[in-house]
């Protein structure tokens, strides 16, 4: 059994606009990752995923796959924010009003190839791939292994605080290379993840995170896609005693998919925990950038 993510570019594209990329992680169940890489456009990722997947794999999907609701947000969006709102995570509102549906049409292109999406309500199966919806930031808070008991790291947008973009560029690489320096250290952790053990993932410790946006965003989609095949694995091998299942009692669309994001969760995140304040301390180390081990590789294609 092995175990994919998928950072997927919500945006399909236009004829005059590329989509953006999706990032693309393929894990065995030693953790070993044997497939990395990126790929544009819901066409290029359905191909990337028909060729990689084979029954009994659990595929976890970082966009809304199932969306119903005409306005407002999804209760699984809803439940995100209860539950690791005190770690400082919230999901966005996804609606059919909404210009980016991709994981909606990704979702309905793998069910035509005999792919089911799955509500947590059963365990994983041999007999067909299997796929799910989850949010990285809940598995950064909700995996005790990485650490961040008080608050999710700050690596995705820019600390407005902070007084100008070069500052605000390096903290932000800052706290990506810290959140690799974590992940690093999963190899013996169940599940196990092994960044160093492909080319392309290996790259993302041997060199510090770039400050430019553009290149920045190429190394975050991959980092996520690690971390929901990390995630997929949580699922597979532990259910619920790792994971729960946010929205699961949300109305179901039309042809009975409830709309659900599978989250790893520590006991406090869970429903009925009783959730104690908090109090932040600011930190003023910053991280040390990373220290290079190896020469730059190239990037192999999906």
């Amino acid at each position: 059994m092995n175990y994919i993510g998928v950072d997927l570019a919500w945006g399909e594209g236009t004829a005059a606009k590329a989509a953006k990329e999706s990032g693309l992680v393929c894990l065995d169940a030693s953790g070993t990752v044997v497939h990395a890489g990126w790929a544009r456009g819901i066409d290029a990722v359905v191909e990337w995923l028909l060729r990689t997947a084979a029954p009994g794999d659990v595929v976890a999907i970082d966009a809304p796959l199932v969306v119903a609701n005409a306005t407002g947000m999804r209760e699984c969006e809803r439940e995100v924010g209860q539950r690791y709102g005190r770690w400082r995570v919230a999901a966005n509102a996804s609606n059919l009003r909404l210009g980016w549906l991709g994981g909606v049409t990704l979702r309905q292109r793998l069910e035509q190839a005999g792919w089911v999406y799955t509500d947590g309500s059963q365990q994983p199966r041999t007999d067909v791939v299997q796929f799910f919806e989850c949010y990285p930031y809940t598995t950064l808070v909700g995996a005790p292994e990485l650490g961040y008991a008080i608050e999710r790291p700050r690596y995705k947008r820019l600390n407005l605080a902070l007084p100008d973009v070069a500052a605000k560029r390096a903290f932000r690489a800052a706290e990506c290379d810290e959140l690799l320096r974590r992940m690093s250290r999963l190899t013996d952790e169940q599940p196990p993840l092994d960044l160093r053990s492909h080319p392309t993932t290996a790259e993302l410790l041997n060199e510090p995170s770039p400050l430019l946006d553009i290149p920045y965003k190429h190394r975050e989609d991959l980092l996520d896609a690690a971390l929901c095949a990390w995630t997929a694995a949580m699922w597979a091998q532990f259910g619920t005693e790792r994971c729960q299942v946010l929205g699961l009692h949300d109305l179901p669309d039309g042809q009975g998919r409830i709309p659900v994001i599978i989250a790893p969760a520590r006991p406090e995140q869970r429903a009925g925990a009783v959730r104690r304040p908090i109090i932040l301390v600011q930190s003023f180390i910053t991280p040390r950038p990373l220290r290079l081990t190896s020469p730059p590789r190239s990037r192999p294609t999906c």
